[in-house]
């Protein structure tokens, strides 16, 4: 399956490196550029993209608003926004995933990576790149939604492995790291993720970690043994 790429930056330079890049895939195509986010999300419905590489800081429309439109449209649904960041003096990557952005990248990723996070994000099981460590996706929390805990998420909906799970996601765990955390096949921790999305109306993972912060299941620098006393369980042998 050919993945179809939109490139949202305001910088000409910028597109053109990527461009470049991820037109040398086989699996990867370049179907249009934008930028600005009100153009970003114009072309999102003419093109059909399916992956956007969205840079938060445009004139006019920015990343955020323009994800956020996105992430609202029905017509928009199969629409996969990967955000484009420097981090270092980015501190909105957490509310674009708020927003409904699939997860992050930042510009000086190694391209390889870049090209694995475009094909992650088009698979709808993103979240951060490999070149985004957990420790920095709590600071982006910690920053955004210091003092905040969220109680309209209902997390009375899960089941107690559920929240257990919910937490390890938050810590950024990927399924078979679960699985190994909490004694669960693969399997059996991707058919949680699952219904921790269904049961929550999350998007994707993204927003899973968002949750899993906003309600205080997970805080900054929160490890294993933490993460597990946060879903209030007892950890199982086995399921």
């Amino acid at each position: 399956m050919t993945i179809r790429v939109l490139l949202a930056d305001d910088q000409a330079l910028i597109r053109a490196g990527f461009r470049a890049l991820l037109e040398h895939t086989e699996d990867i195509v370049v179907v249009g550029e934008a930028a600005d986010g009100d153009q970003a999300v114009r072309l999102a419905a003419s093109t059909r993209a399916d992956v956007i590489l969205m840079d938060i800081r445009m004139p006019g429309v920015d990343g955020l608003e323009a994800t956020r439109r996105i992430a609202d449209s029905e017509d928009l649904a199969g629409v996969r926004v990967l955000i484009l960041t420097t981090f270092e003096s980015d501190d909105y990557v957490y509310e674009a995933l708020r927003a409904g952005a699939a997860g992050f990248v930042v510009k000086d990723t190694e391209p390889a990576d870049l090209v694995q996070a475009v094909r992650i994000v088009a698979a709808g099981d993103a979240l951060l790149s490999p070149g985004v460590t957990r420790r920095l996706i709590a600071d982006i929390a910690a920053r955004a939604r210091p003092d905040r805990v969220v109680t309209d998420y209902r997390l009375d909906r899960l089941t107690d492995r559920e929240r257990e799970v919910l937490a390890l996601v938050g810590r950024g765990l990927s399924n078979d790291e679960i699985a190994g955390s909490l004694f669960l096949s693969p399997f059996t921790a991707k058919t949680h993720v699952s219904r921790i999305m269904t049961k929550l109306a999350a998007r994707d993972r993204a927003q899973l970690v968002v949750i899993a912060y906003e309600t205080g299941l997970v805080t900054v620098g929160s490890g294993s043994d933490t993460a597990q006393q946060a879903a209030g369980v007892r950890r199982e042998s086995r399921p």
